[in-house]
C-alpha cells in the first residue's frame, strides 16, 4: 500500500487501512479522522488543547520513506518570547549558537543555547558584532549543571568553557516549542537582535504552558518523511 498512489475511490483505501492496518493499532497510535476545516480553524484548535502542531498530507500521496517530497508538512505551533542574549559559542570564523537566558528574582538564569534559525550570512554578521562585546566574567546565576538534561539543553562545565560571553547583552526573540521541568527550552530558534533594547530585569520566564495562544507564538512549516 506505501508503493501505490491513490487516485480512485478514497472509501475502498479507507476499508483496507480499517482491515489490515488500523485494526491492530495499540496506545499511543490512534486514527485520525479527516479534519475539514481551515488552516486557521485547525490552529487554533491545537493550541487550545495545548498540541505541538499538526501533519497535514496530500489526499492522493503515498508514504515515501527517506523522502521530503512536501506533500506531508509537519506544521508546529511555537510559543516565544524575548531574552537576554548573554553569550555565543564561535564555530571558526563565525558564530555557532546563541547563549541567552531570563531574569527570575534579580538574576540572570541560563534558559538554552540557539543554534536555529541563521543563515550562512547572518551568523559571520553576528559574530562580527558581537565579539565587540566580549567580557571575561560569566553574567548568568547559574552554576554549571551535572547533567546535561533529556534534552541536551544543561549548562555544564565544559559548554561554559565554549561560550563567549557579552555585555552589555543585546536582547532578542526567540521562539521555542515548550519550557522543561529543569528551566530550560526545548527547540529553540533564534529570530532577530533588538537594537537599541536594553536588558532590563523584567525580562523574566513567559511560562504559556496553559495557553499556546500567545501573541508570540507562531506556525513554523517544513516537510516530512
Amino acid at each position: 500500500m506505501a508503493r501505490t498512489r491513490w487516485t480512485g475511490r478514497s472509501s475502498y483505501r479507507n476499508e483496507l487501512l480499517s482491515e489490515h492496518v488500523l485494526a491492530g493499532l495499540r496506545e499511543p497510535i490512534r486514527e485520525s479522522p479527516v479534519l475539514e476545516a481551515s488552516l486557521k480553524a485547525l490552529v487554533g484548535s491545537v493550541k487550545a488543547q495545548k498540541l505541538e502542531g499538526l501533519v497535514a498530507k496530500r489526499r492522493d500521496s503515498r508514504y515515501e520513506p527517506g523522502n521530503r517530497s512536501g506533500a506531508w508538512q509537519k506544521m508546529r505551533v511555537n510559543q516565544g518570547q524575548e531574552f537576554v542574549v548573554a553569550g555565543y559559542t564561535p564555530r571558526a570564523k563565525i558564530l555557532g549558537a546563541l547563549v541567552f537566558g531570563y531574569y527570575d528574582a534579580g538574576k540572570l538564569l541560563y534558559a538554552d543555547g540557539a543554534r536555529n534559525g541563521f543563515t550562512p550570512a547572518s551568523r559571520e554578521q553576528l559574530f562580527q558584532r558581537l565579539r565587540g562585546l566580549e567580557v571575561a566574567e560569566r553574567p548568568f546565576a547559574n552554576r554549571p549543571e551535572s547533567k546535561n538534561g533529556r534534552w541536551g539543553d544543561g549548562l555544564m562545565a565544559g559548554k561554559m568553557k565554549e561560550c563567549r560571553w557579552l555585555a552589555p547583552a543585546p536582547v532578542g526573540p526567540f521562539e521555542f516549542v515548550e519550557w522543561t521541568p529543569d528551566g530550560h527550552l526545548r527547540h529553540s530558534r533564534f529570530m532577530e537582535l533588538r537594537d537599541g533594547k536594553k536588558p532590563a530585569k523584567w525580562f523574566a520566564r513567559i511560562d504559556v504552558s496553559a495557553s499556546r495562544s500567545t501573541p508570540g507564538s507562531s506556525l513554523h512549516r517544513r516537510s516530512t518523511s
